[in-house]
């Protein structure tokens, strides 16, 4: 396989072995690594975002870890900016651009392009979140159609979030949703892409899941929340939502144990990695599914 010209995408559920994977394929096709992780950006949560180890950054050039503020507001589109600036660069010196992360929302962007809809003003936001609370989902989906006819084929009836985001995007645009999504380009083409997604059996991934939360505490996760609390991070910033800063901060109120600290951040993980399986069941159907235990093999096929 020649994919020295490719863009590589490289995703799969948290704990998979992504990033080491990725060096692996780095190092086999002269590449370098751009972060696709929404909480690896953070300079702040180096553990707990689980960023690779600093010794890999030496021998694999790596792009977009640990440089942004977590009292800042940083986007999709930030990413995508950066990311596609990025990419060029690693192209214009003849090397290969291997993106790798679990952030299906920054694939979904870089590969079709993100949508552009102008941001809906908040007083308007709540008083349709009041009509629908009103009529009720059944009356509101109605009313959404007499608006929007192009909903009936897109949005199932029972979806209350997707409905009211459809009707507030109409109301306020003028034009509808579906038509936003029509209308969003990528500056990449199809065939750029070489997309491998690591399918890792649940079962084993539990097990990966619960090590690396062991990990993560004896390397220094609760030092890491403890300067971030000190931080002061308003509540509807990205990073506070990070996996862990919750549950270590109750720890350290002494409103949890160590043990039922880590059960919780075990628990609240595997949510998140079969979260971020369903989307790729709904959003990645076209990427090459590969085992772990595969991984090897592929890389010497290369």
């Amino acid at each position: 396989m020649d994919l020295k010209s490719k863009i590589i995408l490289i995703s799969g559920p948290t704990a998979s072995g992504k990033s080491n994977f990725a060096i692996d394929l780095a190092k086999k096709l002269n590449g370098e690594i751009i972060n696709t992780d929404s909480m690896q950006v953070y300079k702040e949560l180096k553990i707990l975002s689980a960023r690779p180890l600093k010794k890999n950054y030496q021998k694999i050039k790596h792009h977009l870890y640990g440089f942004q503020s977590a009292k800042k507001t940083f986007s999709t589109g930030d990413w995508l900016k950066l990311a596609i600036t990025k990419i060029f660069e690693i192209k214009e010196r003849k090397k290969t651009p291997i993106l790798v992360g679990g952030t299906g929302l920054y694939f979904k962007a870089l590969t079709e392009g993100l949508v552009s809809i102008p941001e809906i003003p908040l007083k308007i936001r709540n008083k349709i979140r009041v009509l629908h609370k009103k009529l009720g989902q059944s009356k509101f989906y109605i009313k959404l159609l007499n608006l929007d006819p192009i909903s009936k084929e897109k949005i199932n009836p029972n979806d209350t979030q997707r409905t009211i985001r459809a009707y507030e995007v109409k109301l306020f645009t003028k034009k509808s949703i579906h038509q936003w999504f029509e209308d969003t380009k990528t500056v990449f083409q199809e065939k750029d892409f070489y997309k491998i997604y690591i399918d890792f059996p649940r079962q084993e991934l539990i097990h990966k899941i619960y090590q690396r939360v062991d990990e993560m505490l004896a390397g220094g996760a609760i030092p890491e929340v403890k300067r971030f609390i000190k931080l002061k991070v308003n509540k509807d910033k990205t990073a506070k939502k990070a996996i862990g800063i919750n549950e270590i901060t109750e720890y350290l109120n002494k409103n949890k144990n160590l043990a039922e600290t880590k059960e919780i951040i075990a628990i609240k993980t595997r949510q998140y990695a079969k979260r971020q399986s369903t989307w790729a069941r709904g959003h990645m159907n076209d990427w090459l599914k590969i085992k772990p235990q595969e991984l090897n093999k592929f890389i010497k096929k290369i």
